[in-house]
């Protein structure tokens, strides 16, 4: 396995083994089915980063449950958020009254998540939970984080979903810019 990798001009190294992860979402799938058990859930997917976390985390849950996705922009080509968050694509279903599962890839400042929040709370769903494969912790944030598979340190991170100008998102492993 390769430790470090170059993506346009920046070098990323190691960060979390994909068999870390795959252990990690498997306990988190085992949690949340026992969370909901006779329930049904919908998981709302943040694209584009959480989509791959998504397609693992549902395969892990042992339950009935529902996939929507939403996209939002804070991001652009950057390695840091621009604070200005937009709604690119929004959920096509119906929640009011349903138990929901937001799924996001990474939570840094929670701004984007605070977003999101508001948006769907105004939808009138019954509960809703966070899952988040990656925080960064580096903000007071006035929700709740339910499932988290990994905390790390406040670095730029790829891989696993994650991406650099739209790149590396299919990297089976975590990599953090050196």
């Amino acid at each position: 396995m390769n430790n470090n990798i170059t993506i346009q001009d920046k070098t990323f190294s190691l960060s979390i083994s994909h068999d870390q992860i795959a252990g990690r979402i498997q306990a988190l799938g085992a949690q949340i089915t026992q969370d909901y058990a006779e329930k049904r859930p919908v998981f709302i997917g943040v694209l584009n980063g959480a989509f791959i976390f998504l397609a693992d985390l549902v395969r892990a849950v042992d339950l009935d449950c529902e996939v929507d996705f939403l996209q939002i922009s804070s991001y652009g080509d950057e390695t840091q958020s621009s604070g200005k968050i937009t709604i690119l694509k929004d959920i096509s279903r119906d929640i009011t009254d349903r138990d929901i599962i937001i799924v996001e890839d990474i939570i840094d400042t929670g701004l984007s998540m605070q977003f999101l929040l508001d948006h769907l709370k105004a939808l009138q769903p019954r509960s809703i939970r966070i899952a988040t494969f990656l925080h960064k912790n580096i903000a007071e944030r006035p929700f709740d984080l339910d499932y988290v598979a990994f905390e790390i340190d406040p670095e730029f991170v790829i891989g696993y979903g994650l991406d650099y100008a739209q790149l590396a998102r299919n990297l089976k492993n975590v990599y953090k810019l050196s």
